[in-house]
């Protein structure tokens, strides 16, 4: 078996397919707080950092490291609203938040954290509508609103503050689905 090509330490991808130079600045009024499942942090496929490397308003946090590797309280803050399909949504006269969870892993990750932390339960969520049929993916998803961080967050950033400013997201998540698809893989 051939060595791998070696990875961009900072968008994580194989050295040739690397986006950084392509990465925009994107500034929100809500702040993306990105609650990455420690499996993900080595994925090539990961999103959430490439996400938040995009967001001058961003915060990544690592869970399941242990001990905890941050505060929780930091879940509960004021204006809090947590990015997740499946729950109760906010009520629709809301104000919008001020901070979005968004938890970066797969469903059953995902899943499973909002299970074992009491505050991202207790949150209003923000439920996207599904990915329309010809959505750019790499891979199905074992959810029917499934789709890449990225997508997710800028879908969320187009609903919260327009699509102007969840533009430079969208084009950065087609361009990385571009690239690996040409070249058919995610080394």
């Amino acid at each position: 078996m051939p060595p791998r090509p070696p990875r961009c330490p900072r968008c994580n991808l194989s050295a040739h397919l690397c986006l950084c130079a392509e990465i925009p600045r994107v500034e929100t009024r809500t702040r993306i707080l990105l609650l990455q499942h420690v499996m993900e942090v080595a994925k090539r496929s990961n999103t959430g950092r490439v996400a938040a490397l995009a967001l001058t308003n961003a915060k990544l946090l690592i869970h399941g490291k242990q001990p905890a590797a941050y505060d929780t309280a930091v879940l509960s803050e004021p204006g809090t609203w947590l990015l997740f399909p499946d729950g109760p949504a906010a009520p629709p006269d809301a104000p919008a938040p001020r901070q979005l969870v968004v938890l970066d892993g797969n469903w059953s990750q995902a899943r499973r954290m909002t299970q074992r932390l009491p505050e991202l339960r207790a949150l209003p969520r923000l439920v996207l509508p599904p990915p329309e049929p010809g959505m750019l993916r790499l891979r199905d998803t074992s959810h029917p609103s499934g789709m890449s961080t990225l997508d997710a967050i800028a879908r969320a950033v187009a609903l919260l503050e327009g699509p102007e400013t969840a533009a430079p997201l969208e084009r950065l998540a087609a361009l990385r689905v571009q690239r690996i698809a040409d070249c058919g893989t995610l080394n």
